[in-house]
């Protein structure tokens, strides 16, 4: 029974810190896609590492209680298994909720842009595939309100008109 129970909560620790979601600017959501988005051109300033600090929900931290719990009380003879499992509860509530902390932060850039209007603006995403570097070209994607910033492509230079005789 115990052994199930830790087993069960094991699993749910990993489903709880698995479907954490990303703020990658590589990962659409299925609500986004298929939308119209707004596009704006700008150029990047600056770019900034940061970390995008990660989810205290309270799931990691219930859980590593059950676990802690579980495997507390398991320990000793009867009169020790309250006292050992109660300490493991909060020990291993304390550990859940850091595993959790640091299991869904996320690097990050900081990037500073120039729209084309000379306004300036300030995005943090998720690092992505793409580097950023000052004076790059670059699309502001804005769908429903969330904002993700993207190399602009190359356009090749469309050659000359031919001259008439």
């Amino acid at each position: 029974m115990k052994r199930s129970l830790m087993a069960a909560a094991v699993v749910s620790m990993a489903a709880v810190l698995g479907a954490c979601s990303t703020a990658s600017p590589d990962v659409i959501k299925p609500g986004d896609a298929q939308r119209l988005s707004q596009v704006d051109d700008a150029v990047v300033l600056s770019v900034r590492p940061v970390v995008i600090e990660g989810q205290q929900s309270g799931a990691g931290a219930a859980t590593g209680a059950v676990i802690g719990g579980v495997a507390g009380s398991s320990v000793g003879g009867s009169r020790e298994q309250v006292a050992v499992g109660v300490l493991g509860a909060v020990v291993g509530g304390v550990v859940g909720n850091a595993v959790e902390r640091f299991g869904t932060r996320e690097e990050a850039l900081e990037l500073v842009l120039q729209l084309s209007n000379g306004q300036r603006r300030s995005v943090v995403q998720a690092k992505g595939n793409e580097t950023f570097n000052p004076g790059d070209a670059v699309l502001l994607i804005n769908t429903a309100g969330k904002l993700r910033v993207t190399k602009a492509p190359q356009v090749p230079a469309s050659p000359a008109p031919a001259a008439s005789r």
